[in-house]
């Protein structure tokens, strides 16, 4: 996906952009084996003995809540029984060190599995000391063990392979365990970045989970480190040996090219993430060192990527006049802002499901590009405090439907809560709304679900995205910075207002200076520093269920763009045709096309439908009209709407109107 990706990741898939394919495997590891056409007998032993597996154990406990019993008895005895996931391969060097590729020691930074450890062919299982080498750009990492396995005889290396001569690729083939698979060494291959060095191509077999073992040539000499595979051809890549014993000793390098991007617009930049720490030092210290480093830098990467095309993202630039001046639309459903390939901003996604939950709630589910939008309307017998004093309750309405499931060999497992997450912060936006940041692990796929959200009157809006575990970081900036282009209309019952305006941690600080008030039966009021009206029962029902939705827009407002309310509508009930509105109206930008200014010239001319004369519209009446404002050419007008359901007359009509206008007092 086009955003900021942490380390692991981002390498992959540059590799991947490249013509390779990074071969880590991650998965369950049958007894080890060995063949190969035309080495010796004796060869294969050493060779068995210098090869491991990279392995990290699996979750002791699982959080997670399924539809049914995991029927694991469909597994494969080995799957179902081993402690550990097999990640790549690793082989020894001598002297208590140790070689993998820097992307398979990578797996464990941020893991919900255990570190990295080697396995024997005996099924012995070894903890990793130190970290003496590391360079993220040749993909190897060098390390000794806390206890050295026993009887390990170390292959000699061969720094000047011959091309033509036949190769063995050993490594731990698929999660089969160790295989030896013979080829040619075909060609060197100058490296992508700047030619540096050259890879190692070579004909032998390689298959998810070699990556890290060792090359060897027809003597049993090792020649490389076993890394990529071309995705489309038989002709794989290895690192020369060479360049990992030549490599500065006790240092980590990091130089590394990647591109970094934002979901909602196209704007790339290609940096180095250039930096190097001293070694040796343990696995944790290592991990927690680059990741800080790692972090630094997709900060400052995000910050280009806003920097370089700073003049057209939103609100900046003409492509934003579109939603800067356009008329309120009433967004049932929460949206991104997102620029089009014309370069105007537009909202993105739209409502594709509609989940009903007990008690009148239900969960509405939609998509814009990597992210999943949802609005909640929580269920009448939750209250506020249940569910926002209680994240779990979000997260089992947001798994509801299905979204979320574990796969068992042939059945795909429904995963139906989540229980506790890891992480649950407040994050506030640029606008000054307040999102709760919640992240829920998913330990059998090493992956984690984030999920910002927005408490609204009537439950939650907000984004959620699923991604690998050791990827949080990255996406955290990411959805941090996407939480200023979201876009929603705050909704919910007159008695869900109540409870939601009272917890006042809850709301953003537009509404500090809003003021709504209602007396069932008797008054409904609303008051901000633009506008202010108030109704009674004359007008239409003031009920606990009468539904108010402020349409909060972005719009110009002397020298910056605000965000705050653009619209203002009130109906007797959530499904009734009788409702009452006021709405915000401005001048539009002067480049925006002709019905943009067709709209502004009816409202200042006060054109129909802006002129108080009663409509007939599939079976509503409805009424509009101009509320007078101060001053010669004003650049913003309000109008008042009244609807009702029936045919009623132009007398009724303009009767109830008044009625509304009569407190509708503009202060902008």
């Amino acid at each position: 996906m086009p955003t900021l990706h942490s380390l692991a990741e981002r390498f992959a898939r540059y590799g991947r952009a490249g013509g390779w394919l990074l071969i880590v495997c991650i998965g369950m590891v049958a007894p080890r084996m060995a063949c190969a056409a035309d080495l010796g007998p004796s060869i294969l032993p050493k060779i068995d003995a210098v090869t491991f597996e990279v392995v990290a154990a699996k979750p002791v406990h699982d959080p997670l809540s399924y539809e049914k019993a995991l029927p694991l008895d469909l597994l494969p005895y080995q799957q179902r029984t081993d402690k550990y996931y097999s990640i790549g391969t690793a082989f020894a060097l001598g002297g208590n060190r140790y070689v993998t590729a820097a992307h398979v020691l990578l797996t464990g930074m941020d893991s919900l599995w255990g570190p990295p450890e080697l396995r024997d062919a005996s099924g012995h299982v070894y903890a990793i000391d130190k970290i003496e080498k590391f360079a993220l750009r040749r993909d190897f990492a060098v390390f000794s063990l806390v206890t050295q396995p026993p009887n390990v005889t170390t292959l000699s290396t061969n720094a000047e392979p011959v091309l033509d001569q036949a190769v063995y690729a050993v490594g731990n083939a698929l999660g089969t365990g160790v295989v030896v698979r013979d080829g040619l060494y075909t060609s060197d291959t100058p490296e992508q970045q700047d030619g540096q060095w050259k890879w190692i191509r070579f004909s032998a077999a390689a298959s998810p989970g070699n990556s890290g073992g060792p090359l060897l040539d027809q003597d049993g000499k090792i020649i490389g480190v076993v890394l990529m595979k071309s995705p489309n051809e038989n002709l794989n890549y290895a690192l020369p040996i060479s360049e990992v014993l030549n490599a500065p000793a006790n240092a980590a390098v990091i130089d590394k090219r990647m591109s970094s991007g934002f979901d909602l617009f196209d704007t790339t930049i290609t940096g180095t993430f250039n930096t190097r720490f001293a070694l040796p030092t343990s696995l944790a210290d290592f991990y927690a060192k680059l990741q800080a480093l790692l972090h630094g830098y997709e900060d400052s990467q995000l910050k280009a990527v806003f920097a370089k095309d700073a003049e057209q993202v939103f609100p900046h630039g003409t492509g934003s006049h579109g939603v800067l001046y356009g008329v309120p639309g009433f967004f049932a459903f929460p949206t991104l802002l997102r620029r089009n390939s014309a370069g105007e901003w537009e909202p993105g996604g739209k409502r594709a499901a509609k989940v009903p939950l007990p008690d009148n709630g239900y969960l509405a589910i939609g998509r814009v590009g990597h992210d999943l939008l949802f609005h909640l309307r929580k269920p009448d017998d939750v209250s506020d405090q249940q569910l926002y004093g209680n994240p779990a309750r979000l997260m089992d309405a947001l798994a509801k439907p299905g979204l979320f499931r574990r796969d068992v060999a042939s059945e795909r497992i429904k995963i139906t809560a989540f229980g506790k997450p890891g992480l649950d912060t407040i994050y506030t936006d640029h606008w000054q709304r307040n999102w709760r940041v919640l992240t829920w692990p998913m330990p059998f796929a090493n992956r984690r679900v984030m999920v910002f959200a927005l408490p609204v009157p009537d439950g939650y809006d907000g984004f959620m995205r699923e991604l690998p575990a050791g990827e949080r970081h990255g996406y955290l900036v990411n959805m941090e910075a996407m939480t200023d282009f979201f876009y929603l209309s705050y909704r919910g019952s007159l008695a869900q207002w109540k409870d939601y305006l009272e917890n006042t941690t809850l709301s953003p600080v537009a509404f500090k200076t809003i003021h709504i008030d209602a007396d069932y039966g008797k008054r409904f009021s609303y008051a901000s520093p633009r506008v202010a009206f108030s109704i009674t029962p004359q007008v239409q029902k003031i009920q606990p269920d009468s539904e108010l939705t402020l349409e909060f827009m972005y719009f110009p407002d002397h020298d910056k763009v605000v965000w705050d309310v653009g619209d203002i509508q009130l109906r007797v009930d959530d499904n009734d045709k009788d409702w009452i509105n006021v709405q915000r109206n401005f001048a539009p930008a002067p480049d925006l096309g002709e019905g943009f200014q067709e709209m502004w010239h009816k409202v200042v001319a006060r054109q129909h439908p802006m002129d108080g004369v009663a409509r007939d519209g599939n079976d509503v009446m409805k009424i509009n009209a101009v509320v007078d404002a101060p001053g010669k050419k004003p650049q913003v007008l309000y109008t008042a709407f009244y609807a009702e359901d029936g045919s009623h007359p132009q007398a009724y009509m303009r009767k109830k109107l008044d009625l509304l206008m009569k407190n509708l007092h503009v202060h902008e």
